[in-house]
């Protein structure tokens, strides 16, 4: 037997023996361990990997998108598609830009807004002094330059501001109401003046007067002593030139026109410190020119306050042109109306104790009725503040001290609201609906306007406390109840009447063509008429070459009857403080909805509770 086994598959366990030496052996270890280490490419690895049958298919190629392995012919497919997708697009994209659109109008606007618009642009026809590029009346032009420096006695310049009526007189007093009005609305609607895109032409309104209310005292001092009432004269029957016996162009006067000043005139100075602290809210957003309208209002109404505890006098003695035309009746309701626009303004609570003082309520007629009561105009200003003052009464809810007076005063603005109402029966309505606010007298509309406008606001201020209505007597009414009064009255004045005839010229198909106004009534060119040269015109029965856009005439009588007649003055002017009334109510009544801004009016207003103190520091051993 061999010495070897058998391989029991029938081999012998041998051992071979290797011929090669050890440097080949070394040098094929060292051959094997470079292919191991070298990478291979994709085609090699499938090579190695190939099955039996494999070698003879063909390969698949792959992208990889870093987190996924996709098929190279399915990637490129995708983009294709992607491509060929966006390319559609943008041809549909481009034929869309080139077939013409047709956009659906938007919605005309409503009678209100449209009217609103004319009735701003009276006041462009208005002013006096040298005039802005962007006037837009094109038959106005620079006038009464020299205002104020002509007088000897006074010889500071009074050029700008507004001409009341249809004369070149400007009065203080119905201009300093009219301003006070047009703010009062910007405060409360400034969102629908914008919606309506004259939220800029008011504000420039507003500042046109503003500025020149500043002129007229001594406005960058602390205490004045006097304050210029009026500027022209309007003396009838004097042969001599002035501002009623001639008739011509603001442009062509060449006569003297005399200022008028007043040392006694709580009224004035009243209303004014009203209008420059309204104002100031207005033009909040510009910190300078705010600061300097609330330092006029101070000072003013300082010497409104001294005048007031001397007892002085009115600004309109007897026999003077202010008699005549603006005659105060009383200067305690301006002393209400200033001081409730000053604490607006300020956040001073002293204003606002001084206007909730039991005995000034009764000095300006709050408890005493009468034929006039709850009449606001340029005269009475005690309704328009027991609304405002309602309306701090509603959003804030001062509380003791003020809440006894805040409360009548809410009542009373309450028994006004009644009074507008035809079921009650306190004022007489002609055949048409027109309320007779001033009992028949001649100009009614500028009541009525104004009477829709706090109307109007203060329904909003209804709503916006959550309140639905309120109580007259025993009978409760909703708020729909007094806007329908307002929306009915002014309706009426843009044509809803007997005659079909819009009060407001350029509004309608139908409105007065023979306003009482010199520049409109005689034309632009023809060279210097002299002061009689333009009664040819006056008393011409032709329409007017000029037309005054948005001017509300004075109005019809009781019987709603109305002449077109130039120098009948009682149906065919108008003046600024009427058209202000208009201004109001159209805007509160304009665009879609209602609402007031309820926060700008307070912005100076404190908190009306004191702040809860700090919390104790914190306890140290």
């Amino acid at each position: 037997m061999s010495m070897y086994g058998r391989d029991p598959w029938g081999g012998p366990l041998e051992i071979c023996h290797d011929s090669a030496t050890d440097d080949d052996r070394s040098r094929n270890m060292d051959l094997d361990r470079a292919a191991l280490s070298r990478t291979l490419d994709e085609t090699q690895q499938s090579w190695l990997l190939a099955g039996p049958g494999d070698q003879g298919r063909k390969k698949k190629r792959y992208v990889d998108l870093g987190c996924l392995l996709v098929s190279r012919k399915i990637f490129l497919w995708t983009v294709g598609v992607l491509l060929a997708a966006a390319a559609l697009a943008g041809i549909a994209a481009g034929i869309a830009k080139a077939i013409p659109r047709h956009h659906s109008p938007p919605p005309p606007p409503d009678q209100y807004t449209v009217a609103l618009r004319k009735a701003l642009m009276f006041f462009n026809a208005q002013k006096s002094g040298k005039l802005p590029k962007h006037n837009n009346v094109p038959w106005r032009g620079d006038s009464c330059l020299k205002d104020g420096r002509s007088d000897q006695s006074f010889r500071r310049d009074l050029s700008g501001g507004y001409y009341d009526g249809g004369d070149a007189v400007k009065f203080n007093f119905p201009a300093a109401f009219s301003m006070t009005l047009l703010s009062w609305s910007v405060i409360e609607y400034s969102a629908k003046y914008e919606a309506a895109g004259e939220l800029a032409h008011v504000r420039d309104t507003i500042k046109w007067g503003a500025d020149y209310l500043l002129k007229t005292f001594n406005s960058t001092a602390d205490t004045i002593d006097r304050l210029v009432a009026q500027v022209g004269s309007a003396a009838s029957g004097s042969t001599q030139p002035n501002d009623q016996y001639c008739w011509m162009r603001p442009e062509e006067i060449d006569y003297p026109r005399p200022v008028t000043e007043c040392h006694s005139c709580p009224d004035l100075a009243g209303e004014m410190a009203a209008a420059l602290a309204a104002a100031s809210i207005v033009f909040k957003d510009n910190r300078a020119y705010s600061h300097k309208l609330l330092h006029g209002a101070t000072t003013v109404w300082k010497f409104a306050s001294d005048r007031n505890k001397r007892g002085s006098g009115s600004y309109s003695p007897r026999g003077s042109d202010a008699a005549k035309f603006y005659n105060s009746t009383n200067y305690f309701d301006e002393a209400v109306w200033g001081g409730t626009w000053m604490y607006l303004a300020t956040g001073n609570s002293s204003y606002l104790e001084r206007v909730t003082d039991p005995k000034l309520a009764k000095r300006a007629g709050a408890f005493s009725g009468g034929p006039n009561y709850g009449v606001f105009s340029w005269n009475n200003k005690l309704p328009g503040a027991q609304v405002l003052l309602s309306r701090l009464r509603l959003f804030l809810s001062p509380g003791y001290p003020y809440e006894e007076m805040l409360r009548t005063f809410h009542n009373q603005t309450g028994i006004i609201m009644c009074s507008y109402l035809p079921v009650f029966k306190s004022y007489n309505r002609t055949k048409g609906g027109l309320i007779q606010l001033n009992h028949g007298m001649p100009q009614p509309l500028q009541y009525v306007a104004n009477a829709a406008f706090l109307a109007s606001v203060f329904s909003d201020y209804l709503e916006a406390s959550d309140t639905p209505g309120w109580d007259c007597g025993p009978h409760f009414y909703s708020i729909e109840v007094l806007r329908s009064f307002a929306r009915t009255q002014i309706e009426y004045i843009l044509g809803k009447n007997h005659l079909k005839m819009s009060y407001v010229v350029g509004y309608g198909k139908r409105y007065p063509k023979n306003v009482h106004h010199r520049g409109a009534s005689i034309p632009k060119k023809g060279g210097h008429r002299g002061c009689t040269g333009g009664w040819h015109w006056r008393d011409s029965k032709k329409a007017n070459p000029n037309i005054i856009n948005g001017a509300m005439v004075a109005g019809p009588d009781r019987h709603d009857g109305f002449k077109d007649a130039r120098k009948n003055r009682n149906y065919t002017e108008a003046t600024l403080a009427g058209n202000a009334g208009l201004v109001a109510a159209l805007v509160a009544l304009s665009g879609e909805g209602h609402g007031v801004d309820r926060n700008t009016m307070f912005s100076a207003v404190p908190p009306m509770f004191p702040s809860p103190p700090p919390p104790p520091a914190p306890w140290k051993p």
